[in-house]
């Protein structure tokens, strides 16, 4: 069986693992007997670039029972479970990926998940799909569709398709209700709490914590440090989202006047350089920075590298850099990658449940049509059947309208 891992004896804890996350992901198991039954991915071979965790297991076990053959690698150098990834390579899955590759090693894996020649495609961040149109331009006829899931990517194949560049079609998973509605703002709002605890271990309480961005995820994260007792400044440069941050409660001021105040900075932007080179020296001495975006360019590192004589690994996730002027102290988690992948586990299982049951579900609907190329949301009542879904997993039953309220909502005659 052809897989890279970093240790296929680590395959029994990862078992476990996916065993735990299975037991929190009941929408998900409930699509999976649907495909069992269905088998809509007979003959379909799937190509995989997520972070390999226990959620992303449990989804590829999904894609299998309907008839799939998967190939997978991470989407981020430092997300993989080594565990999860070496039980997946024991029960067949072509598996690549590790805790801590090189570059050279990434971009090895996401063409050996080219190497599969996938009929359909399931991103995270959309470095396979521009893989494959920049370097393996012969694979594309035999695409038929793909998935992409987070804000980050779908930002990627908006601008692919503006430019023309896109050669098929691709469904934004992140735009389903049941996922940037939950996984960007509980999901990402908990586990970069969780991130940044596991890194520093430090105390919220009384602490000024810098939400850099606004948006889904950023609105997650400012409330749960902010609940935990953290003193909340947003930065934003949206003036809908900055407003709503002032009626949430924070305050809101650009990132010059908030860079003397901040113990803690967290950006959430989907952007470059969202904490510039030109900010660590207005820093407090001890400040901590962490990233929850889907990439390593929110925060300029290389530029901090360049600003510190010393660098240091100080605890597991957590670098110290010294700068040149002044001896401040900047303490970074996760070397600027995605905090609550690399220093933690990523997202709770049911909050994954949820974008996954996205993911498997636009895969069905994408390969049941021929979609021409460009971008995809799923219909609403798709939308309607996760949530219920995932209402019926948490034993939670709802009303429905009567007869006379549909035909109300539906009419345009009834007024005062």
């Amino acid at each position: 069986m052809d897989y890279k891992v970093k240790d296929i004896k680590l395959s029994r804890e990862g078992k476990m693992q996916l065993e735990w996350a299975e037991k929190e992901m009941g929408a998900l198991l409930e699509v999976k007997k649907h495909f069992q039954k269905e088998k809509p991915f007979k003959g379909e071979r799937v190509g995989m670039a997520l972070h390999v965790t226990k959620e992303t297991g449990v989804l590829v076990r999904t894609l299998i029972a309907g008839g799939a053959k998967v190939a997978i690698t991470g989407c981020n150098p430092l997300s993989t479970q080594d565990d999860v990834a070496a039980a997946l390579a024991e029960e067949g899955v072509h598996v690549y990926a590790k805790k801590g590759e090189t570059k050279e090693e990434y971009y090895e894996y996401l063409n050996k998940v080219l190497d599969f020649n996938p009929t359909a495609t399931i991103d995270d961040g959309l470095d396979l799909v521009t893989e494959l149109h920049t370097k393996r331009t012969d694979l594309l006829k035999d695409i038929k569709v793909g998935t992409e899931e987070t804000t980050t990517g779908v930002i990627r194949a908006r601008a692919m398709a503006k430019e023309g560049a896109l050669k098929y079609a691709v469904i934004a998973v992140n735009d389903n209700k049941t996922k940037h509605l939950f996984d960007n703002y509980y999901g990402t709002g908990q586990s970069t709490i969780d991130g940044i605890l596991r890194a520093t271990n430090i105390l919220f309480a009384g602490k000024t914590f810098v939400v850099v961005g606004y948006g889904s995820c950023g609105k997650g994260v400012a409330l749960r440090a902010k609940g935990m007792g953290g003193n909340v400044i947003v930065v934003e440069v949206n003036p809908i989202a900055a407003l709503q941050a002032k009626m949430d409660g924070f305050i809101v001021m650009p990132l010059e006047h908030a860079l003397p105040l901040g113990d803690v900075f967290i950006t959430v932007t989907g952007n470059k350089h969202a904490i510039p080179k030109t900010a660590f020296r207005s820093m407090k001495d001890g400040a901590i920075l962490a990233n929850s975006g889907h990439f390593d360019v929110e925060i300029d590192v290389k530029g901090l590298e360049q600003m510190s004589y010393s660098k240091r690994r100080l605890r597991w996730q957590l670098d110290e850099y010294t700068l040149r002027r002044g001896k401040k102290k900047i303490y970074l988690c996760a070397e600027g990658r995605l905090v609550n992948l690399g220093a933690a586990e990523g997202h709770p299982s049911t909050v994954m449940s949820l974008s996954f049951c996205g993911q498997a579900l636009a895969l069905e609907y994408g390969l049941k049509r021929k979609l021409e190329p460009g971008i995809y949301t799923l219909p609403e009542h798709i939308d309607e059947r996760i949530a219920r879904l995932q209402l019926k997993a948490m034993g939670v039953k709802i009303g429905a309208l009567t007869k006379e309220q549909e035909r109300y909502l539906n009419s345009w005659k009834e007024g005062t």
